[in-house]
């Protein structure tokens, strides 16, 4: 018919048709090395971070091999059926982006506690302010050690912004304005088995932007070729040195191919078949070899004489210690009055209110200790003078 199409034409054109795609879209698609790339990256760094949190919660801290796979928002929300803590850590230098780090409420209600300085059992009631605001402090000390990490081996300066927990239920419908952008699309999740003693033993994650994990890769990938590039340069030979020129033997030093046979006149050498060669040859004074080649091979001969030191007297100049002290008479130092001192773990700092009464370990009445620079020097007793407090030294520690 007239303005109909073949089926050739028909199949031709759904052969070339593709998918929109928007401009500048980033390929979303990882190869295996890049996964295998950022797999190295989150086991180094977070192996440095579980170190870091040992160091804070004084128990074992065991984190697992990472597996890196392609997950969406509703796999997490699969993944976590009870409210969970997201924590955002962003790069402000060396990378472009940032991560969430996705922990569990409980998991991080012992956490917490066991910073307060409690067993990790206090784990009743709410998450509250001040449980998120105790794991962005672990976190960010952790993570600032796993940036330190990421620092050798991109070989380069990476740095964080503090971290920002929120808690999120993962149950309830969330509007996607209100969390990060690329959580809407496909993105990376990197898994990890956290385990500290016997309190905790569940699953960590850790969210990445493609793009984010591409340009992390895109880094190791120039770092290695850098290295290879090191390694595989040829260095520059060094200059040779030009060898020393044999001097010319004099006339009658006895050297061969002189031009002038064996026993010609005047040459001072017996002719040969002499009988009495072997004795001329042996020990002869004026041969001239024996006593011209170590001034030919090392040049004209050097006069070494032994050292003259000038003997230490032990006469020091009468003054000599007021002097050097009048250069630092002026010179402030920082004079403390301690009154005592105590400790208290973190839980009973925290419970600090207006008229709390501290106890200290001073007897009162006791003397009070003065330092300089903060070098205990002396004893005293407190005074009134006028409207302010001071101290009359009462004795002198030598």
């Amino acid at each position: 018919m007239d303005g109909a199409m073949s089926q050739e034409e028909i199949n031709a054109l759904l052969n070339s048709s593709t998918p929109p795609t928007e401009e500048g879209a980033v390929e979303q698609d990882l190869t295996d090395e890049e996964k295998d790339a950022i797999g190295e990256i989150a086991n180094i760094s977070m192996g440095t971070a579980a170190t870091t949190l040992f160091s804070l919660l004084n128990r074992k801290v065991d984190i697992s091999t990472p597996v890196v796979a392609f997950a969406q928002w509703s796999d997490i929300c699969d993944s976590y059926e009870k409210p969970c803590v997201f924590i955002r850590i962003a790069y402000t230098v060396g990378l472009d982006g940032s991560n969430i780090l996705v922990l569990k409420e409980n998991d991080v209600k012992i956490i917490t506690d066991l910073m307060m300085g409690g067993d990790g059992t206090n784990t009743d009631g709410e998450l509250g302010e001040l449980h998120l605001s105790a794991i962005s402090e672990a976190m960010n000390q952790m993570m600032g050690s796993a940036a330190t990490s990421m620092s050798s081996m991109l070989n380069k300066v990476i740095d964080i912004s503090p971290p920002q927990a929120d808690l999120i239920d993962l149950q309830e419908t969330i509007d996607e304005s209100a969390i990060d952008e690329f959580l809407s699309h496909e993105f990376v999740k990197i898994s990890f088995r956290l385990e500290i003693g016997d309190l905790i033993d569940s699953e960590i994650m850790q969210l990445y932007p493609t793009s984010f994990a591409k340009e992390m890769c895109t880094s190791v990938s120039k770092t290695m070729q850098d290295d290879l590039n090191a390694t595989t340069s040829e260095p520059e030979p060094a200059p040779q040195q030009a060898a020393p020129q044999p001097q010319a033997a004099a006339p009658g030093m006895g050297a061969p191919n002189m031009g002038m046979p064996m026993g010609a006149p005047g040459m001072g050498m017996p002719m040969m078949g002499d009988p009495n060669m072997g004795a001329q040859m042996m020990g002869a004074p004026n041969m001239g070899m024996p006593q011209m080649m170590p001034q030919m091979m090392y040049g004209q001969p050097v006069n070494v004489q032994p050292a003259q030191f000038q003997p230490f007297t032990g006469n020091i100049p009468v003054g000599y210690g007021p002097e050097n002290i009048d250069l630092i008479m002026d010179v402030p130092l920082e004079v403390t009055v301690e009154l005592g001192r105590t400790s208290k773990s973190i839980k009973e700092i925290l419970d600090f209110t207006p008229g709390t009464i501290i106890e200290l370990n001073r007897i009162a009445g006791e003397p009070i200790d003065v330092l300089v620079n903060g070098k205990y020097v002396a004893k005293g007793e407190v005074v009134i003078i006028e409207e302010s407090y001071g101290i009359r030294i009462t004795e002198i520690i030598k």
